[in-house]
């Protein structure tokens, strides 16, 4: 009970930390509940699986200001000993309990998914994690929907790197308390977000 009582205080705290900078002018507010930000690993060169992070709170604000947060404690590999050691050793969630992600979308953009159009380009985005930023471009596809919904996807995977995340010795760690050969330091990222209008 106290392991879910933590978990549960550092979530509310991600939420108490977006919602007065974005939520009270946000234009689109995130449906939780029908996004999904999965992620593959690979271990001993030829095993994959999918993996995915539960708890996901984010915005597009007025002025094309996109914000999303990434509670790094709801991860799930469906293996709940595997989800404590992805937590402890690799994510290290007591320092580091979010991952962030901020982005701008241009006017011209924003006005033409809000009237139902589809726009697919490349987007310039700062990605903070465990305590690291870096600015990546990623691939999306943006489809604006009857009631005011939007909808972002990755066309194709993203490719992120441990190393450039501090991770490397996580993922080495994990490695060994696991007995394998190896787990590969790339991994694949797929998001699909569904936005809800606010207004």
């Amino acid at each position: 009970m106290k392991i879910r009582s933590s978990r549960l205080a550092r979530a509310l705290a991600i939420v108490a930390l977006l919602v007065p900078t974005g939520a009270a002018w946000a234009q689109w507010e995130l449906d939780g509940t029908k996004s999904a930000v999965n992620f593959i690993s690979i271990k001993n060169d030829s095993v994959a699986e999918t993996h995915s992070f539960t708890s996901l709170v984010g915005y597009i604000g007025e002025d094309g200001t996109v914000q999303l947060s990434i509670g790094l404690d709801s991860v799930e590999t469906l293996i709940e000993v595997r989800n404590d050691r992805m937590r402890e050793m690799l994510f290290e969630t007591v320092k580091f309990p979010a991952a962030t992600v901020s982005a701008t979308v241009a006017p011209d953009m924003l006005a033409a998914v809000a009237g139902g159009g589809t726009v697919t380009t490349e987007l310039a985005l700062k990605l903070e994690l465990h305590g690291v930023e870096k600015s990546i471009t990623v691939p999306v596809v943006v489809v604006g929907e009857r009631a005011g919904h939007i909808q972002v996807f990755t066309p194709s995977p993203v490719i992120i790197n441990a190393a450039d995340f501090n991770l490397a010795a996580g993922v080495a760690a994990l490695q060994s308390v696991a007995g394998l050969n190896a787990i590969s330091a790339a991994v694949p990222v797929t998001v699909h977000l569904v936005f809800a209008s606010a207004k």
